[in-house]
């Protein structure tokens, strides 16, 4: 296995795209609304996928609700935004939780039903009143218990749906003020507010399996690399402060935050201590730079991708199946909203 996850152009696999995915075996997939036609057209993509490189590999895609959300109506649920169970936090924390619990376990059934079986989700990302709207009301809210408290119960939902939970944007974006996908955020705040507040969401979870890095610089920390590219965050930080020691992967190394060609950024997170690359649009010449950059698994990245595998299995056969009907009634008592 090498250490990537990729997307694909369309719908379905080109024969281009099929063989090069046979040739570099990936780790897994990640799939965005240019993929997603319907529940059967999904099952055969993802199908086919895993054909590619002989194992169940883990298929990713971000349905958060709200803004971000690649399987969309009228074929799937319009899931609600993070905030909205940040208000009802305030309001019942209990009935918060149960809430986020439930609207998970709605997203995990859909996902499965197409064969996705990994969701990029929770955001842990603590809101200040300057973030950029790129996270904006994608965050649960504005302090630690109710972001780690309400994220906590996201990740038990998708996991009693058969769905594995990755942790984002370790180790905090909430203190954006540009939007990594085009420019990149500098953080100039105290380290030891950063381990209070924007670090410490994280720590409380830390022992979820897999966490996607942020494209920000720390400027108290490292000044000079984003978390995804700094070994002083992944090693100081993510895995020592935080504590996290499951699978790491980065955001979109596509992204124009990080500015080095794709080759080199790829090279460097692997040197920094990423245990995977994530590349997202689909594009093959990009991939291919990417891939020649990219190492097998090997180590501490294959010991740790390794044990993601088992916890996804363990998930799968342990998976509650519910009806559908019966989550949305749930979920309708508890917010007192359709679902």
């Amino acid at each position: 296995m090498r250490a990537l996850i990729l997307g694909c152009a369309g719908p379905e696999l080109t024969r281009a795209e099929r063989q090069f995915f046979v040739e570099t075996e990936p780790f897994g997939f990640i799939l965005f609304q240019r993929n997603c036609e319907n529940v059967e057209q999904l099952r055969r993509l993802t199908e086919d996928l895993r054909d590619c490189v002989g194992h169940n590999a883990p298929i990713l895609i971000d349905q958060e609700g709200g803004r971000v959300q690649r399987l969309k109506p009228p074929l799937w649920r319009k899931a609600p935004p993070a905030s909205l169970f940040g208000e009802l936090y305030r309001k019942d924390p209990v009935r918060a939780e149960q809430a986020v619990r439930v609207n998970a376990r709605l997203i995990a059934a859909e996902l499965t039903a197409c064969g996705i079986d990994v969701d990029c989700l929770p955001l842990l990302d603590v809101r200040q009143n300057d973030t950029h709207d790129a996270i904006g009301d994608r965050s649960f809210g504005y302090d630690v218990e109710t972001v780690s408290r309400l994220g906590r119960a996201q990740a038990e939902g998708l996991a009693a749906g058969g769905v594995g939970p990755v942790m984002k944007h370790i180790p905090g974006h909430g203190r954006a003020r540009v939007d990594s996908h085009f420019d990149l955020p500098r953080v100039d705040i105290a380290a030891d507010i950063l381990k209070e507040i924007d670090f410490a969401a994280f720590k409380a979870l830390a022992g979820l399996p897999m966490a996607m890095t942020g494209h920000v610089v720390y400027e108290a920390i490292d000044p000079d690399n984003a978390a995804t590219l700094s070994s002083t965050i992944i090693w100081d930080v993510i895995r020592t402060e935080i504590g996290f020691d499951g699978l790491l992967m980065t955001d979109d190394i596509s992204m124009k935050a990080l500015g080095d060609p794709l080759a080199v950024s790829s090279a460097r997170s692997i040197e920094a201590g990423c245990d995977l690359v994530l590349h997202c649009n689909g594009n093959e010449t990009e991939m291919r730079e990417v891939a020649e950059a990219v190492p097998e698994l090997s180590g501490e990245a294959l010991r740790r991708a390794e044990a993601t595998l088992s916890f996804m299995d363990r998930i799968r056969r342990e998976a509650q199946p519910a009806p559908m009907d019966e989550l949305l009634a749930s979920y309708g008592e508890l917010t007192g909203t359709a679902a």
